[in-house]
């Protein structure tokens, strides 16, 4: 399981960001007290994202957020009534997918359903 992942974002972009993953069923979640300055935490089903405030945020390129959705549609209405923009992605695994920016220049996946575990493809934990 991912427990959470961090991205830099600048401060100016927060609220934004925030309102953004809200959309897609995160909430804004209390960080310990010791990383209260300088982050804000969301949270979905024990997955969470970090947004790190920075001066001079690092967003790569091609690196990517990606997010199954639940009503993957509706989700898409929601982002696109609230000004964010979205774009249809090639379908892999039988399902729908579409892509989006974050607030702070992230690239977001957005999912209608995840691939199948394939048993062949894992590498055993030792």
């Amino acid at each position: 399981m991912l427990h959470h992942v961090g991205i830099e974002i600048e401060s100016s972009d927060v609220e934004r960001a925030v309102e953004f993953f809200t959309l897609l069923g995160f909430e804004r979640v209390q960080p310990p007290p010791a990383l209260a300055e300088g982050f804000t935490w969301l949270e979905r089903g024990g997955t969470q994202i970090h947004l790190m405030h920075e001066e001079r945020p690092t967003v790569p390129e091609r690196g990517h957020l990606a997010l199954v959705v639940t009503d993957f549609e509706a989700t898409l209405d929601r982002l696109r009534e609230h000004g964010f923009e979205t774009r249809s992605g090639r379908e892999h695994w039988g399902a729908p997918r579409a892509h989006a920016i974050a607030p702070g220049g992230h690239r977001v996946e957005l999912m209608a359903a995840p691939p199948q575990p394939s048993g062949s493809s894992r590498i055993p934990l030792t």
